[in-house]
């Protein structure tokens, strides 16, 4: 169904006449680059907020290639993955790894694109009632085969994704008030009517009930109508329900409900040909007022409830126009028939009551480190005849990008020698403590849960959520022994338990073979994990590709002692008296196998100093070695070869600062130098009028080789290496190079034949004859003699 219709259809089945408004609002973001799925570091996180009373959501979900800042026609077609989450970003496991023990894994869905045109697709994603607030999309290609390749050797094809959304909400919703009935009609010409109640703290049951409902004509059939109710959106086709051609009255219970939520509840007629009418009201039971004895020392806190109901929900209720017994029917139209047409019941105290709720303090490390701190905690008392709750309130974006974490720890000693289990319920929205002789679950129809245990075999537990849904999520602990009838009460046992709740970045810090990477999306901040060393998964514990340590020693040695290959040409250059040569490559020896000590991804890992300057140094020793030897090869004069040193490493220099990774880095000065060289050999062509170099075996022996050796190598490194290869081929590498050097470094240089001073030219001339007692200071200085010397 198109986007149109659907909207049409949803507009005509929730507005009734002349209370509804229909507004459609658009959100868009900027395209962004895809990226092969390594791990959730490398997915596209878009960030969306839906607003209240929304009754459709669409997304628009649009991909498009680009090569060379082109339309990428010729690029292959990659599927493009798409995950929706409301209230936290979806976690994803699209390589089927292993998530770490004792970690909760929340429920996204979905979508898979596929290419309709060449460099083109669009998708549509539909989502009926969404729930308002944030919606996050993490979208990613397939894994690749984790080609390294020379930055700017290709142009690389760009997969560019961008997200749209397109949302109608609905505007004058009417309000129920607890406690208030009000008549209501459905015309002939509408399928339903929708309304909100909202639901504050300390309420344990909401029932909506339908009375006095009919048609015009009252001919005594049973009440036409679909009542439905859901939390914070309007009710969908599976939400709690019931048919009122059945139920008489028609009446609709929820006792488990999300605090401090509005609630939507739908009224939807079968068909008909009368007009429906009926009056409508919503009952609450307020569970504010303890049973328990006041200061008790049981629970080793002051109980709190926050702000209390009392008897009345008006307190609670906004103070804009309550629903007054006095207003007539004339105010409201057609949907009131009589001045008595609204009428009020006061709540009912509910004889279960809440068990009051112990808060706790927050107090902020860092981002994504925050302990929740409980007062006269960590150690704390169960009682046995009631549940324990304690409240942890995440903050809105701000918490939803980390790892919530639970410890819990039993003192065995508590137990008294009892088959005591101590449950706990973590819930969001509100608290759901285990009842005496209840089945052990945490969960129900309308809300789930999380389950925590500890016993006096197992006295430590923990549990993880990644990405928490922000708001409070209570946590109910209760205390129960083992009998044959199943857990009851135990009598006159107060367990104790350590209990530390926080939140962190990542599950472990990503352990030892992971690095924790805080991310961000326009305003929004989130934590992952990057794995090495062929590990994987969410806190990277998946081990099943992992290198062993023998691997990892042998990857290092052999990227680290390839380098050993640079010693025969720095003999050779010695012993050619290239010492500034000698100097390069033995500057290039060492920083290469220092970088590559310290480069490795997993722990045989020994750094020297920082790593960037390790890489910097590497890189320039790498493309000086280069620069000089085809420098040398020229033969220039001395002077100029030096300047020439000189300006290559400072134009390396400012290269390597700009982009170290890119293909010009190594082709412009190996292209720069070999001009230089071709020029310098062409004018020695020429004036010794026969080709240079002039031996065959220069050529055959020296100069073939040691250039099919680089060859080799440059075709290595631009073509071959993969991430999966990379220290066995990078070695092969490291040696091809050094021995390319070796093979291209051109001999010494002959002296210039010895010319035979010319005769001097016989003449007159004067010698200053020096007494050396004179020099040794024994006769005066003052007296000097001049011999003249004539010779023929």
């Amino acid at each position: 169904m198109g986007r149109a219709q659907l909207l049409l259809l949803l507009s005509a089945c929730l507005c009734s006449a002349g209370d509804c408004l229909f507004v459609t609002d658009y959100f868009t973001r900027t395209p962004r680059k895809l990226n092969a799925f390594r791990s959730f570091a490398s997915v596209e996180l878009f960030h969306f907020n839906v607003p209240d009373d929304t009754v459709v959501a669409v997304w628009n979900l649009i991909t498009f290639k680009e090569q060379g800042g082109t339309f990428g026609d010729s690029c292959p077609d990659r599927n493009v993955t798409v995950y929706f989450r409301s209230g936290a970003p979806p976690v994803i496991n699209p390589l089927n790894t292993r998530f770490p023990r004792d970690t909760i894994i929340p429920g996204s869905f979905a979508v898979t694109l596929t290419w309709t045109l060449p460099n083109r697709t669009t998708g549509v994603f539909n989502v009926t009632s969404p729930l308002p607030g944030d919606w996050f999309l993490a979208a990613h290609l397939p894994k690749d085969e984790g080609k390294i390749s020379v930055k700017g050797l290709h142009e690389e094809c760009q997969y560019l994704f961008q997200p749209q959304l397109i949302v109608q909400r609905l505007i004058g919703i009417s309000v129920l008030y607890p406690g208030y009935f009000i008549d209501q009609m459905i015309p002939v010409h509408n399928r339903s009517v929708l309304y909100k109640v909202f639901i504050p703290s300390y309420i344990s049951l909401v029932k909506v009930q339908l009375v006095d409902c009919g048609t015009r004509n009252k001919s005594g059939e049973s009440c036409p109508v679909l009542l439905k109710i859901r939390a914070r959106a309007p009710p969908v086709h599976n939400s709690s329900s019931v048919d009122c051609r059945e139920n008489t009255p028609c009446e609709l219970e929820l006792p488990l409900l999300s605090w401090e939520q509005w609630y939507y509840i739908l009224v939807e007629r079968y068909l008909s040909t009368a007009d429906v009418y009926f009056r409508i009201g919503v009952q609450v039971k307020d569970c504010s007022k303890p049973s328990v004895t006041k200061g008790s020392s049981a629970m080793n806190m002051p109980q709190s409830f926050g702000s209390a109901m009392g008897f009345s929900l008006s307190e609670t209720l906004p103070a804009a126009s309550l629903p007054s017994l006095s207003r007539n029917g004339s105010d409201r139209g057609p949907l009131l028939t009589a001045e008595d047409s609204i009428t009020y019941l006061a709540p009912t105290a509910d004889t279960n009551k809440c068990w009051p709720i112990r808060p706790t303090l927050r107090n902020e490390l860092d981002t994504f480190s925050v302990h929740f701190y409980i007062f006269f905690g960590p150690n704390i008392s169960i009682p046995p005849d009631r549940a324990a709750v304690f409240a942890i309130n995440l903050m809105p974006v701000l918490d939803s990008g980390g790892v919530l974490n639970m410890e819990l720890k039993l003192n065995v000693s508590s137990a008294k020698g009892e088959n005591m289990t101590v449950f706990g319920c973590l819930n969001h929205g509100m608290p759901l403590a285990l009842r005496d002789n209840s089945s052990v679950k945490c969960e129900s129809e309308a809300i789930s849960g999380f389950l925590l245990s500890v016993n006096t075999s197992t006295n430590i537990t923990k549990l993880r959520i990644p990405y928490p849904q922000t708001g409070t999520w209570y946590l109910s602990l209760r205390s129960l022994c083992s009998t044959e009838r199943g857990f009851e009460a135990c009598t006159n046992i107060t367990a104790e338990v350590y209990l530390r709740s926080y939140l962190t970045p990542c599950i472990n810090d990503c352990g030892t073979y992971g690095q924790c990477k805080l991310l961000r999306t326009n305003n929004y901040l989130y934590a992952a994990c990057e794995c090495k060393a062929g590990w994987d998964g969410w806190g990277c514990t998946d081990n099943t590709e992992a290198y062993s340590y023998g691997f990892q020693l042998l990857s290092t040695l052999l990227l680290c002692l390839s380098n050993l290959m640079f010693v025969p040409p720095v003999a050779i250059a010695i012993r050619s008296h290239y010492l500034l040569e000698a100097s390069v490559y033995i500057f290039t020896m060492f920083f290469s196998t220092f970088y590559h000590a310290c480069d490795q991804p997993g722990i045989v890992v020994f750094c020297i100093m920082e790593y960037d300057v390790l890489q910097f140094c590497d890189f320039l020793g790498s493309l000086m070695s280069v620069w000089v030897t085809v420098i040398a090869m020229a033969r220039l004069k001395s002077i100029i070869k030096q300047v020439l040193y000189l300006l290559g490493a400072m134009s390396l220099s400012m290269a390597l600062q700009l982009d170290r990774h890119g293909l010009w880095n190594l082709l412009g000065p190996s292209l720069f130098a070999l001009g230089i060289m071709a020029i310098a050999w062409t004018v020695r062509t020429i004036r010794r009028r026969r080709c240079y170099p002039p031996t065959w075996k220069r050529w055959v022996f020296f100069l073939f080789p040691g250039t099919m050796i680089a060859t080799s190598a440059v075709a290595l490194y631009a073509f071959v290496e993969t991430e999966e290869n990379y220290f066995y081929i990078h070695s092969i590498w490291h040696m091809l190079i050094a021995g390319s050097v070796g093979f291209l470094l051109p001999p010494r240089a002959k002296p210039d034949a010895k010319v035979t001073p010319l005769k001097r030219r016989r003449g007159c001339g004067y010698q200053l004859c020096v007494n050396e007692h004179e020099e040794m200071g024994l006769v005066d200085p003052a007296i000097i003699t001049i011999n003249s010397i004539c010779t023929s």
